[in-house]
C-alpha cells in the first residue's frame, strides 16, 4: 500500500511518497513505536530535522540512569545494555538488563513511573542479564483513558511475557495471571539450571497477538528447550498458536527427539533474535537459530530443517508460508541471527518488497517477501567435507551472489596480522597448526579455524535502509574463532578445561548427548589488549546498492581501545555490536564499536560526520523521535560484560540547539 503525505516545512510543500507495509505508514512520523521503529524493521526515519549540515552540532541534551548494571557480588551474570527504546503517544519507553521498566518524559529524561518483576539476580543466565528492548498494542476496543488501552509488553530474562498500562506501569491484570504469561511451563528447561531459557529480545505484535521466541543456552545438550514459538492473545494472555520447528510429519518414522512437557520437540531451532512483521500480508518472519547443539550434528535426528533459516508464518495461524535456509546442516553456530528486514527496493526499474536476511557468514540474502525466492541468483558451492566421526556434513551450501560476500571467507598463514614480526610469526604459525580450508571447514578434534566466527560477519545488529537512496546500511565483524571437538572422556578435558578458566572469552562446552564437548577460543592475543591474529579492518560500516547488489563503500568502523596509540588504528577498525539507522537526510548513526564513541556517517559516501564519547560502551541499536517541535537521537550507553567495554546504566539523549535547526 503506497501512501501521499504533504508535508510543509519553512513554507514549502513537499509530497512524500510512503512505500511499503501498513503499519510504517500508520504511525505517527516523529514516533518510533517498535525496536525497528516500524515492525517490519527498516530501521529508516523520516525526519529531517537533523541533517548533514547542522549534524556536527549535536549536543548531549540529557541523561538518564537506570540503577542497572551487573557487579560482582551482587548478580551471578554480566550484563549487556542493548536495548533500543519505543517513543508512542508523547512517553519515551525502555528496559533495563534486570528487565525493569521505565517511563520517561522524552524532551527530559524525567522519569514517570518504573516497574520491576523481581528477576532473581543470583541465577546464572546463560546470555547474561539482557534485554534488547519492548512493543506495545494499543487496543482499540477499549475507551481512552481506560486501564490497559495502550499496552506495554515486555520477555524476561526468567522466561515471563508481561502486559504493562502504558500509562501507570501497572501489570493488565486480565493478561495470562495477574498481567504475566509464563514461556518456560513444559518447555524442557532443566529445573537445576533455569537461566537456560529466556527472553533477550522484545516480542512482535501483529493483529492482536502477542509473539514470542526464545534465547536458549548454546551447546548444553542434545535435548535443549524446546524452540517452538507461539502467539498469546494480547488481550487475554491465552495462546492461540504455536509453530513447533521440525519438519513436516516428524515422529512419524524413525528416530526422533524426545518431547517437552508442553507436548513440543526439544533440541529444536530457538527463535532468540527479533521478528518481523508485515501485517498487510498477515505474515511474520522468524530468524532461526542452530539445532542443539551448535558444533555437532550427528545426533539432531532430522530437526534441523528450519535451523539457520529465515521462516515465513502466517500470522494469524502459525502456518509455514515459505522458508530458506541460509545454512545447511550449520555446526559452526551461523545462526541467522538479526531481525528479517523488511524493505521495497528499486531494481531494474521495478520495486520489490524483499526480506534482507543478514547472516553471521557475512552474507546478505535478498529474498522476495512473499515467496521467499532469492532477487539476486544464490549458488549451490561444493565445500570441505570429512567431518569428525559421526557427523554427515552437507556436501554444498549456499551462496549469495548478489550481494557478495561482506567479509573475508579464508584466512592463510601469510595473512596473520601481529604489531611487530615476532607477533605476527606467532600468529601464523597458530594458524598454519589447525585445518582452514574455507568458511565452511567442518570442526575437528585438532581443531578448525572458523573465519568469520561465531560473531559474524553480521550479527544481530542486522541492517538498515535508506529508502531515499536504495541503500541497505550494515555494521560487520572479522574475527576468528578457533573450535575444537574434544572426544569425551579424553584425557586432554581437564587441560582444556584450565585453558577455558585462563584465557578470556574462551569456553569448553558440555554437549552433552553427543561423542564431545567442544572448545572455543578467539584467535587473538589478550596479553597486548585485544589483537586479532587476522588481518584488519576488523570492524566497518558498508554499504550495498540494493539495485546492483554491490557494495556501494566500505569504511572501518571505531577503534580498539587497547591500540588506540598506534597512527593506524583508525584504519583497523573494532569489534562492534549494536545497530544503526538511517534518516531522510541521508545520515547513518551508530554506536557499537568498542571504543565507547557514537557516530554518524553520510549514508552515501560513509563519510564520518560527528562524533561523540558516551559514558559507557553503546552495544545498543540508536534511535530518533520528534517531541515538541524537537528531534532527538537516543542511545543506550551501558556496555557488554562480554565484550570487555566499560559498563555503565546510561540513556543518553542528544539535540540540536533550536537555532541550529535548518
Amino acid at each position: 500500500m503506497n501512501q501521499l503525505i504533504k508535508v510543509f516545512l519553512n513554507g514549502t510543500l513537499f509530497i512524500l511518497l510512503l512505500i511499503g507495509a501498513a503499519p510504517f505508514i500508520a504511525q505517527n512520523s516523529g514516533e518510533w513505536s517498535s525496536y525497528g521503529r516500524d515492525p517490519g524493521g527498516e530501521r529508516f526515519s523520516p525526519l529531517t530535522d537533523i541533517n548533514k549540515d547542522n549534524v556536527k552540532n549535536l549536543e548531549r541534551a540529557w541523561t538518564y540512569r537506570t540503577g542497572d548494571v551487573a557487579a560482582q557480588g551482587k548478580t551471578r551474570s554480566s550484563s549487556a545494555f542493548q536495548m533500543t527504546p519505543i517513543m508512542v503517544d508523547g512517553t519515551l519507553f525502555l528496559t533495563t538488563p534486570f528487565n525493569r521498566v521505565m517511563a520517561l518524559d522524552p524532551a527530559t529524561g524525567t522519569e514517570k513511573w518504573r516497574f520491576d518483576p523481581k528477576i532473581n539476580l543470583g541465577v546464572g543466565y546463560h546470555n547474561q542479564l539482557n534485554s534488547r528492548g519492548l512493543a506495545t498494542w494499543l487496543d482499540k476496543k477499549r475507551k481512552k483513558g481506560n486501564a490497559c488501552r495502550r499496552r506495554i509488553f515486555i520477555g524476561t530474562n526468567d522466561a515471563r511475557l508481561i502486559a504493562l498500562d502504558a500509562a501507570t506501569g501497572k501489570p493488565c491484570a486480565n493478561f495470562g495471571v495477574n498481567g504475566e504469561v509464563d514461556l518456560g511451563k513444559g518447555m524442557g528447561i532443566n529445573k537445576d539450571d533455569p537461566g537456560e531459557y529466556g527472553m533477550t529480545s522484545p516480542p512482535a505484535v501483529v493483529r492482536g497477538l502477542v509473539i514470542t521466541g526464545a534465547a536458549i543456552g548454546d551447546n548444553n545438550r542434545v535435548t535443549a528447550p524446546s524452540g517452538a514459538v507461539r502467539a498469546w492473545d494480547a488481550r487475554t494472555g491465552a495462546l492461540k498458536w504455536a509453530f513447533d520447528p521440525v519438519p513436516p510429519g516428524y515422529g512419524k518414522k524413525g528416530k526422533a527427539n524426545p518431547k517437552g512437557a508442553a507436548g513440543y520437540y526439544l533440541g529444536t531451532p530457538n527463535v532468540w533474535s527479533m521478528v518481523s512483521v508485515d501485517e498487510k500480508r498477515n505474515l511474520v518472519f522468524l530468524p532461526t537459530g542452530n539445532s542443539s547443539p551448535d558444533y555437532y550434528g550427528g545426533e539432531r535426528n532430522g530437526i534441523d530443517h528450519y535451523s539457520s533459516s529465515v521462516v515465513a508464518l502466517r500470522a494469524t495461524t502459525g502456518k509455514v508460508v515459505w522458508h530458506f535456509r541460509t545454512v545447511h546442516h550449520d555446526v559452526w553456530d551461523y545462526d541467522v541471527p538479526a531481525q528479517p528486514a523488511l524493505m521495497t527496493i528499486k531494481k531494474d526499474g521495478k520495486k520489490i518488497p524483499i526480506v534482507a536476511a543478514a547472516t553471521k557468514m557475512g552474507h546478505l540474502f535478498l529474498l522476495h517477501r512473499e515467496t521467499g525466492r532469492p532477487v539476486y541468483p544464490v549458488e549451490e558451492r561444493a565445500v570441505p567435507q570429512n567431518g569428525v566421526r559421526g557427523e554427515t556434513l552437507s556436501k554444498t551450501q549456499p551462496f549469495p551472489t548478489g550481494p557478495g560476500p561482506l567479509t573475508p571467507q579464508s584466512l592463510k598463514p601469510e595473512d596473520a596480522f601481529g604489531l611487530d614480526e615476532a607477533d605476527k610469526k606467532s600468529c601464523a604459525e597458530q594458524i598454519a597448526s589447525h585445518r582452514m580450508d574455507g568458511m565452511f571447514t567442518p570442526p575437528s578434534e585438532n581443531g578448525t579455524i572458523a573465519y568469520p566466527g561465531d560473531l559474524g560477519g553480521l550479527n544481530w545488529s542486522g541492517v538498515s535502509y535508506d529508502a531515499k537512496n536504495n541503500l541497505i546500511i550494515a555494521n560487520t565483524n572479522r574475527f576468528a574463532r578457533l573450535i575444537q571437538l574434544v572426544p569425551r572422556g579424553d584425557k586432554s578435558v581437564e587441560a582444556f578445561s584450565a585453558r577455558a578458566r585462563q584465557i578470556p572469552a574462551s569456553e569448553l562446552a558440555r554437549q552433552t548427548g553427543t561423542p564431545y564437548l567442544m572448545y572455543r577460543e578467539f584467535l587473538m592475543r589478550f596479553s597486548k589488549g585485544l589483537v586479532p591474529c587476522n588481518p584488519p579492518p576488523w570492524g566497518t560500516l558498508l554499504a550495498v546498492d540494493a539495485g546492483t547488489g554491490k557494495k556501494a563503500w566500505e569504511v572501518p568502523l571505531g577503534v580498539m581501545p587497547e591500540l588506540a596509540r598506534f597512527p593506524d588504528a583508525p584504519k583497523w577498525g573494532s569489534l562492534n555490536i549494536g545497530g544503526s539507522f538511517v534518516t531522510a537526510t541521508g545520515l547513518v548513526f551508530i554506536g557499537a564499536s568498542r571504543d565507547n564513541m557514537f557516530r554518524a556517517f553520510d549514508s552515501k559516501t560513509g563519510e564520518e560526520l560527528w562524533k561523540a564519547e558516551l559514558p559507557a560502551g553503546g552495544q545498543a541499536a540508536p534511535m530518533t523521535y520528534k517531541y515538541k517541535g524537537k528531534q532527538y537521537v537516543v542511545i543506550a550507553a551501558g556496555g557488554h560484560g562480554r565484550l570487555l567495554t566499560k559498563t555503565g546504566d546510561f540513556l543518553v539523549a542528544f539535540s540540536l540547539d533550536s537555532k541550529m535547526v535548518k
